[in-house]
């Protein structure tokens, strides 16, 4: 009865699991960041757990087009991996760097003026507004090097050096970590921080500097110098011999008609992401409409949800780079291989995360808050996304399938139109217009999911994909 979760193919199965555990430790060392991050801004009250997160899902509207950038270069970098044409992932490489640094330089000058402007649109509580625009002033100075961090991503990913990405994003984490902890508290607060805890010996650590408190302010800070070095740090790893010979780095060429075709990848899911996220920033604002109570379980929500997607994202990313590979290799039929059995590690990881989410909710989300009114929001909650984890397996999988062979406009034009003609409107219909509040928005996330999970599986059984020329 279940043995289509069995592999069919135990060595493919295994070499998709070996590309993707370097990202999936990668992306859980950032869960975990982000968790302490929440665990952290959550000692300073309710109201800038509501105002942290909305400005993180307004600013990651602005960040997240760089996923687009990072498909943009995957799959042709996949794509000539397997065709063996070795000089031109490096050019890959260059052409989206250049484009990610002209984008981003007028990006970031209006999002930093404009700041207070565009905050004051989601949020109308003084203090929480407050909050929100000094954290997200910082995190917009951090625009080039999302995007540049996103196509190193890329880059790597595609010539199959996962490694090299989860050895960045763990010692970035790492140096975000430290510098929150002490530019949120200061110095003066670490002992308090760590009082009455099991590592209240890791205190001595922040002792050498003697660190400002600037609490919400001091989270985003850290983040800011913690992405910059991230971008230094992938840079570093370009002067390894077996990549800068092999791929040609660091020739000085620019490749227009390659970056067209990068450009033809990646703009629909630039729109894409950039629609979703703007969706779900107007889900949030319902939610803040319903209560600043009800936001900052939301908050509580989405953080901990990441821990389940962060793995899945690692094998879709595996399964992506697969995809091209084989598709530049002339083999479709191991190209669809790849995706069922990655779709089965999917099920494998996020059903066991759902399963935690289900039976544990409550422990779990009193780790972050001690608030009961949110407490009490917040635990169903995540025994709800706890049941949908089984959704996104597919979702995910299929969507980084879908985009690694190059299906990139009709995935992105059913997920912007299923956001905001199912989604939003259905989310103030049940949440704010019947009166169901928190409850009725967060159905509503449940069945757009369920709507993108039966699209991208029907697109995938058509096999147009098998046939997109990059």
């Amino acid at each position: 009865m279940f043995t289509f979760l069995l592999p069919k193919d135990k060595k493919l199965f295994k070499y998709i699991f070996f590309l993707a555990v370097p990202v999936i430790l990668s992306n859980i060392s950032r869960v975990l960041m982000g968790l302490a991050d929440t665990v952290m801004v959550g000692h300073l009250g309710s109201k800038a757990i509501a105002g942290v997160g909305m400005a993180s899902m307004v600013t990651w509207t602005a960040m997240a087009i760089g996923i687009a950038f990072r498909t943009g270069t995957q799959t042709v970098v996949s794509r000539r991996l397997g065709q063996k044409i070795f000089n031109e992932c490096g050019i890959a490489l260059r052409n989206m760097h250049l484009f990610v640094f002209i984008l981003s330089i007028p990006l970031t000058y209006i999002c930093y003026t404009y700041t207070s402007f565009i905050m004051s649109f989601f949020l109308k509580d003084s203090e929480t507004l407050f909050l929100c625009i000094e954290y997200s002033k910082y995190i917009f100075l951090s625009i080039y090097f999302i995007y540049s961090s996103f196509v190193f991503q890329g880059f790597y990913t595609g010539i199959e050096e996962t490694k090299i990405h989860m050895k960045v994003v763990v010692v970035s984490n790492l140096i975000n970590l430290y510098l929150n902890v002490g530019l949120i508290f200061g110095s003066d607060q670490i002992d308090s921080f760590f009082s009455n805890s099991v590592f209240y010996l890791l205190s001595y650590l922040w002792q050498p500097f003697n660190f400002p408190e600037f609490g919400v302010k001091g989270a985003a800070i850290g983040t800011l110098i913690a992405t910059i070095w991230g971008v230094f740090h992938y840079t570093y790893y370009l002067f390894k011999k077996n990549i800068k010979q092999k791929y040609k780095v660091f020739i000085k060429s620019v490749d227009f008609q390659m970056l067209k075709k990068q450009l033809i990848i990646s703009y629909p899911l630039a729109i894409q992401e950039f629609l979703v996220m703007l969706s779900l920033t107007a889900f949030y604002k319902i939610i803040a409409i319903i209560g600043i109570i009800e936001l900052a379980a939301t908050q509580i929500i989405f953080k901990i949800m990441h821990t389940s997607f962060m793995p899945a994202i690692g094998i879709g990313q595996a399964c992506a780079t697969l995809v091209g590979k084989y598709l530049g290799e002339e083999n479709s039929n191991k190209a669809e291989l790849s995706i069922y059995e990655s779709i089965r590690g999917s099920l494998y990881i996020m059903g066991v995360m759902g399963l935690i989410f289900i039976i544990f909710s409550e422990s779990i989300v009193s780790i972050f808050i001690k608030d009961i009114s949110v407490i009490k929001l917040a635990a169903p909650g995540l025994k709800f996304i706890g049941f949908l984890q089984f959704i996104d397996a597919f979702c995910f999988t299929l969507w980084f399938a879908l985009t690694g062979a190059g299906d990139t406009r009709i995935p992105a034009i059913f997920d912007i139109l299923n956001h905001w003609l199912v989604f939003v409107p259905l989310c103030y219909f049940l949440g704010i217009y019947c009166g169901y509040g928190y409850w009725g928005a967060w159905v509503s996330f449940g069945i757009m999911l369920l709507f993108i999970a039966i699209f991208m599986f029907w697109r995938f059984k058509t096999g147009k994909w098998k046939s997109i020329i990059v």
